[in-house]
């Protein structure tokens, strides 16, 4: 059975793929429009661009571009592809 690790966005580097696992308790508030924005639990994603400063990370899903602040970013529990 394969072990999930779960790790935040900010520590993949642009160009990981990766599944959306959950969400952090810590940033609920955040969790209806990540769902409103089609990261559910599953979800495919490649990274485009990380945040630096005041820049949203933006992600590639379903071939549609997804534009993240650090705080909703930070709201993601994912898992790299490997």
């Amino acid at each position: 059975m394969k072990q999930i690790v779960k790790t935040y966005l900010r520590e993949l580097p642009v160009g990981a793929i990766g599944y959306v696992v959950g969400y952090d308790k810590i940033f609920k508030g955040y969790q209806g429009k990540l769902l409103a924005m089609g990261l559910t639990p599953g979800t495919r994603f490649i990274v485009i661009r990380q945040a630096c400063k005041n820049w949203p990370v933006i992600l590639e899903i379903n071939g549609n571009l997804i534009k993240l602040s650090q705080p909703e970013a930070d709201a993601l529990c994912i898992e790299e592809d490997e």
